[in-house]
């Protein structure tokens, strides 16, 4: 373990009776570094948030932070802070004195607890709340309140448990862009654990995609979305059109998949035989009014827009194709000829065979 990592996970696991909710479990975040843990609800990643804070113990495994063994040592002893959803502070007190709380508990004086506060206040863009309640603060002040108290105390580690997920849209998505800002001003070790994919890609240096209590994949947001290394975290991370075939034949990594209903695809895989799960992103869906201008694509279809998605850049078709037993999903181009595409219109569509993942099913 080099002295570069804040914390590493050695062979995890917690077992509740027969059920392995973390499933050995190896891992390590740098120093400074902002990590994710993403995964359904249900997947081990609470588990493996609590024990890292001290909360429950490991059946087997090591945690160690900082090259030191947390086993054995009690919540309140580990240089680790945890900012949950619930936010937990204290609506009794002010602004300023739930920021000095854990520096009083510390035995640090009242008065210098106080100056940290106030300075750690004006960092997280709060200057002059001090002597506010708790309970005027909108959603978004008191996310950054949760976040100044401890980020006071100067952990190690910061651990937050979907901390964004209380707030409206438009304000998590604000919160999204300040996280990331504040973790790299601090620079302090950030484990974040969500469901929120977009949250993960996001804010994250690099993310763990959790899967009924095991890694599937670790990398940076980029690997994940253009390299997924199985079918779960390809469906996972971001949006995808998804087909099952059986390999019709497959060679050097290049594979071709036959539909149930009869349509052949073209794509890149480790799978030589049997059945397969096929994935194309939207965007790279390429449209256009007339088949030639996709001639070059080995995979190319005339279908029928069955809805537009309408979402500002975000937009996106569904196309009725024959050969899929669903409609396929493309980003609705923002400029040109079909920008302005309605239902029922014909289009063609087509992609390459690097665009299309396929793995076994």
């Amino acid at each position: 373990m080099s002295q570069s990592t804040d914390l590493d996970l050695v062979n995890v696991t917690k077992q509740f009776g027969t059920h392995a909710a973390v499933n050995n479990v190896t891992f390590s975040v740098a120093r400074g570094e902002f990590f994710s843990i993403l995964g359904p609800s249900g997947c081990g990643k609470t588990t493996l948030m609590r024990m890292i804070a001290g909360f429950e113990n490991p059946t087997s495994g090591d945690i160690r932070i900082r090259d030191k063994s947390m086993i054995g040592v009690p919540a309140n002893r580990r240089p680790v802070n945890m900012v949950f959803q619930s936010l937990a502070l204290f609506p009794m007190m002010s602004v300023g004195e739930n920021i000095a709380y854990g520096l009083t508990c510390r035995g640090v004086g009242r008065a210098e607890a106080d100056e940290r506060a106030t300075r750690m206040l004006e960092r997280v863009g709060l200057k002059g709340f001090g002597e506010r309640r708790v309970t005027a603060l909108s959603g978004g002040q008191r996310q950054r309140v949760a976040i100044a108290r401890c980020l006071v105390l100067e952990p190690t580690l910061v651990l937050l448990d979907e901390p964004l997920g209380a707030l409206d849209l438009k304000l998590r998505e604000h919160m999204k862009i300040e996280l990331k800002q504040l973790q790299g001003q601090f620079n302090t070790t950030f484990a974040y654990i969500t469901h929120d994919q977009s949250e993960a890609l996001v804010m994250s240096d690099r993310i763990a995609v959790m899967n009924q209590g095991r890694f599937e994949q670790v990398g940076s947001p980029r690997e994940l979305y253009h390299n997924p290394a199985t079918p779960f975290v390809a469906s996972f991370v971001g949006e995808t059109n998804r087909w099952q075939g059986d390999v019709a034949s497959a060679s050097n990594g290049a594979v071709t998949v036959r539909l149930s209903t009869g349509g052949m695809l073209h794509g890149r895989g480790g799978v030589s035989q049997g059945a397969a799960l096929s994935f194309v992103r939207p965007e790279a869906v390429a449209l256009a009014q007339d088949a030639a201008a996709l001639s070059s694509l080995p995979n190319r279809f005339e279908g029928r827009v069955s809805a537009v998605l309408f979402d500002g850049a975000a937009s996106s078709l569904l196309i009725e194709t024959p050969g899929f037993d669903q409609p396929v999903r493309a980003v609705l181009p923002q400029a040109g000829p079909l920008a302005g595409i309605e239902v029922g219109e014909a289009v063609h569509l087509g992609w390459t065979a690097d665009a299309m993942k396929v793995f076994a099913a």
